[in-house]
Protein backbone atom coordinates (compact mmCIF):
# COMPACT_ATOMS: atom_id res chain seq x y z
CA UNK A 1 0.00 0.00 0.00
CA UNK A 2 1.17 3.41 -1.00
CA UNK A 3 1.20 5.80 2.09
CA UNK A 4 -0.97 9.06 1.72
CA UNK A 5 0.00 12.69 2.49
CA UNK A 6 -2.45 13.91 5.11
CA UNK A 7 -1.02 17.39 4.26
CA UNK A 8 -1.30 18.07 0.30
CA UNK A 9 -2.72 16.21 -2.53
CA UNK A 10 0.57 14.22 -3.64
CA UNK A 11 -0.10 11.10 -5.52
CA UNK A 12 -3.89 11.56 -5.22
CA UNK A 13 -6.29 11.72 -8.49
CA UNK A 14 -9.42 13.78 -7.91
CA UNK A 15 -12.26 12.36 -9.45
CA UNK A 16 -15.37 15.36 -10.65
CA UNK A 17 -18.92 14.69 -12.21
CA UNK A 18 -21.48 16.86 -12.74
CA UNK A 19 -24.98 15.97 -14.17
CA UNK A 20 -27.00 18.62 -16.51
CA UNK A 21 -31.02 17.89 -16.22
CA UNK A 22 -32.29 19.98 -19.52
CA UNK A 23 -35.54 20.24 -20.98
CA UNK A 24 -35.29 20.76 -24.60
CA UNK A 25 -36.72 23.27 -26.81
CA UNK A 26 -38.92 22.50 -29.97
CA UNK A 27 -37.97 18.88 -30.53
CA UNK A 28 -40.93 16.51 -31.27
CA UNK A 29 -38.80 13.05 -32.05
CA UNK A 30 -36.15 10.93 -30.70
CA UNK A 31 -34.51 12.31 -33.91
CA UNK A 32 -34.77 16.01 -33.62
CA UNK A 33 -33.62 15.13 -29.57
CA UNK A 34 -30.23 13.39 -30.87
CA UNK A 35 -29.86 16.34 -33.41
CA UNK A 36 -29.53 18.63 -30.59
CA UNK A 37 -27.83 16.42 -27.56
CA UNK A 38 -25.22 14.94 -29.73
CA UNK A 39 -23.48 18.28 -30.63
CA UNK A 40 -23.71 19.48 -27.05
CA UNK A 41 -21.96 16.19 -25.62
CA UNK A 42 -19.41 16.31 -28.79
CA UNK A 43 -18.51 20.00 -27.64
CA UNK A 44 -17.95 19.34 -24.61
CA UNK A 45 -15.67 16.42 -25.17
CA UNK A 46 -13.72 18.40 -27.50
CA UNK A 47 -13.35 21.61 -25.62
CA UNK A 48 -12.57 20.22 -21.63
CA UNK A 49 -10.90 16.83 -23.15
CA UNK A 50 -13.45 15.12 -20.80
CA UNK A 51 -15.99 12.32 -20.68
CA UNK A 52 -19.46 13.25 -21.45
CA UNK A 53 -22.85 11.25 -22.18
CA UNK A 54 -26.56 11.44 -22.35
CA UNK A 55 -27.49 9.04 -19.41
CA UNK A 56 -31.35 9.08 -18.63
CA UNK A 57 -34.17 10.25 -19.76
CA UNK A 58 -33.65 8.48 -23.38
CA UNK A 59 -37.06 7.79 -23.93
CA UNK A 60 -38.47 11.34 -23.60
CA UNK A 61 -38.33 13.75 -26.46
CA UNK A 62 -38.15 17.21 -24.21
CA UNK A 63 -36.20 16.01 -21.53
CA UNK A 64 -32.47 14.85 -21.12
CA UNK A 65 -29.32 14.26 -18.48
CA UNK A 66 -26.14 15.05 -20.11
CA UNK A 67 -23.65 13.59 -17.28
CA UNK A 68 -19.64 14.65 -17.24
CA UNK A 69 -16.46 13.13 -15.49
CA UNK A 70 -13.23 14.86 -15.12
CA UNK A 71 -9.98 13.45 -13.57
CA UNK A 72 -7.15 15.47 -12.54
CA UNK A 73 -4.19 15.36 -10.44
CA UNK A 74 -5.52 18.83 -8.10
CA UNK A 75 -8.97 19.55 -7.16
CA UNK A 76 -8.85 22.98 -7.97
CA UNK A 77 -8.70 21.53 -11.85
CA UNK A 78 -11.57 19.32 -11.40
CA UNK A 79 -13.33 22.77 -9.95
CA UNK A 80 -12.54 24.62 -12.79
CA UNK A 81 -12.99 22.30 -15.36
CA UNK A 82 -17.01 21.65 -14.10
CA UNK A 83 -17.26 25.33 -13.58
CA UNK A 84 -16.37 25.67 -17.27
CA UNK A 85 -18.77 22.92 -18.63
CA UNK A 86 -21.52 24.41 -16.71
CA UNK A 87 -21.44 27.63 -18.13
CA UNK A 88 -20.91 26.35 -22.08
CA UNK A 89 -24.20 24.39 -20.99
CA UNK A 90 -25.94 27.37 -19.20
CA UNK A 91 -25.37 29.59 -22.26
CA UNK A 92 -27.09 27.27 -24.68
CA UNK A 93 -29.82 28.35 -26.37
CA UNK A 94 -31.13 25.02 -27.53
CA UNK A 95 -32.74 23.85 -23.95
CA UNK A 96 -32.69 25.39 -20.56
CA UNK A 97 -30.75 24.12 -17.96
CA UNK A 98 -33.39 22.60 -15.19
CA UNK A 99 -30.66 21.66 -12.74
CA UNK A 100 -26.74 20.96 -12.51
CA UNK A 101 -25.58 18.45 -9.50
CA UNK A 102 -22.06 17.33 -8.64
CA UNK A 103 -20.27 15.19 -6.70
CA UNK A 104 -16.53 14.64 -5.96
CA UNK A 105 -13.89 12.05 -4.61
CA UNK A 106 -10.13 11.54 -4.20
CA UNK A 107 -8.59 7.94 -4.80
CA UNK A 108 -8.46 6.07 -1.52
CA UNK A 109 -10.80 7.76 0.16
Amino acid sequence: MIPRCTVCDHGLMWIGWIEFDLLLGDVHSLKEKRAVVRPLVNELRRRFQISAAEVDHHELHRRTVVGVGCVAGERSHVIEVLDSAEHLVAGRGEFELLSAHRGFARSGD
